[in-house]
């Protein structure tokens, strides 16, 4: 291991106390009732049938590490540019920066040339990656105009191309995440859904919006249930997810074998912990001010470990803000935080905040 992601480990380790986990919760988060329930993506099993879902510039390695923490199954890194990967950009390539706590990982890159996809996916495979992701779903106009994310959907002899020269150059499991397509027909992601099951693809998780869409209005779920009902591999159902009540309806409405939650945890990274006891009967873990606390404050460590201080601060300036919406005093909160400059100082805005919260109650 190289000496600098050796140092990186402790570092987060460090960060996170470990040993401080709420023994007892952190319990009901990795337990299952029953080892059938537990589910594969290739040779990779998930102890949840939970996934975050790549969320550009959110989910780097702190943010993994709530969401693990928080009962995850499955974590996935940000979107990750292949050509970035294969010109040694030094940015791209620290996203690749992973540790055990985390794992197992999926890692998504985006691209449009098939070469230069396998290059990269060898590069993700080397790096310890448990899961290779490719997006077909991203709908950002500088993708699209590389021919990339969602405009692959529109063609498919090139989305084939791109997955056979992959799937031939990596024996990870490979996964792929596609929208409904160009139109609300649905048909383009059936038929690139079949397509990836011929060439070799472990999973495929679906967001049932058009390109058009983006993140507006509500999202399509019959698509997700036309998907599992035309595929055999596992298929991961995404969109709308804003409570366990939600997935929960989500798995009984298509049939999907997971569920992927990504905007929403932003905020409530626990989500992924109270699906989970939905899915099993238990009771669902409630989150108070205590527990609230404490993962701002390890999200601030962790951040500040990773990025050093001078970029997780202006990071906190608008993240910490996610963890309070919809509470008292919430919007002072924000204020206070918007000039944070240290790791100290974004520490005491916390804890002076939850105070206020407790004589609230």
């Amino acid at each position: 291991m190289p000496f600098r992601q050796k140092k990186l480990e402790v570092t987060i380790k460090i960060a996170y106390n470990v040993q401080t986990i709420d023994k007892p919760l952190f319990a009901t988060f990795c337990l299952a009732s029953d080892i059938s329930n537990f589910m594969k993506i290739g040779s990779i099993t998930l102890k949840s049938q939970t996934v975050l879902a790549p969320l550009a510039g959110i989910t780097n390695l702190p943010f993994r590490l709530i969401a693990k923490e928080n009962g995850c199954g499955l974590v996935c890194s940000e979107m990750i540019s292949s050509n970035g990967l294969v010109y040694n950009s030094s940015k791209t390539h620290t996203m690749l920066e992973s540790v055990s706590e985390e794992k197992p990982l999926s890692v998504q890159i985006f691209g449009s040339d098939p070469f230069m996809m396998a290059e990269a996916a060898v590069m993700v495979e080397a790096s310890g990656a448990d899961i290779l992701d490719i997006n077909f779903g991203c709908s950002v106009k500088k993708v699209l105009k590389t021919g990339s994310g969602v405009a692959l959907m529109r063609d498919i002899v090139k989305s084939e191309a791109i997955l056979r020269a992959v799937r031939s150059a990596i024996s990870i499991p490979l996964t792929i995440k596609i929208r409904t397509g160009w139109d609300k027909s649905g048909k383009q992601a059936l038929d690139i859904a079949r397509m990836a099951e011929g060439v070799g693809v472990d999973a495929i998780a679906v967001h049932p919006r058009t390109a058009q869409q983006m993140f507006q209005g509500n999202a399509d779920w019959s698509v997700i249930a036309a998907v599992k009902q035309s595929v055999s591999i596992p298929v991961i159902g995404n969109g709308d997810i804003i409570s366990p009540e939600a997935a929960i309806d989500m798995f009984a409405q298509t049939g999907c074998d997971a569920v992927m939650v990504g905007r929403y945890a932003m905020g409530n990274p626990w989500i992924f912990s109270q699906i989970d006891a939905r899915l099993h009967s238990r009771q669902v873990p409630l989150v108070n001010i205590a527990r609230r606390r404490e993962i701002m404050i390890r999200y601030v460590n962790a951040s500040v470990c990773h990025f050093g201080e001078k970029l997780a601060c202006p990071m906190m300036r608008s993240r910490l803000g996610w963890f309070v919406r919809g509470l008292p005093e919430s919007s002072r909160f924000r204020e206070s935080v918007k000039y944070v400059s240290s790791e100290k100082e974004a520490v005491e805005q916390i804890e002076s905040y939850m105070d206020r919260l407790i004589l609230h109650i």
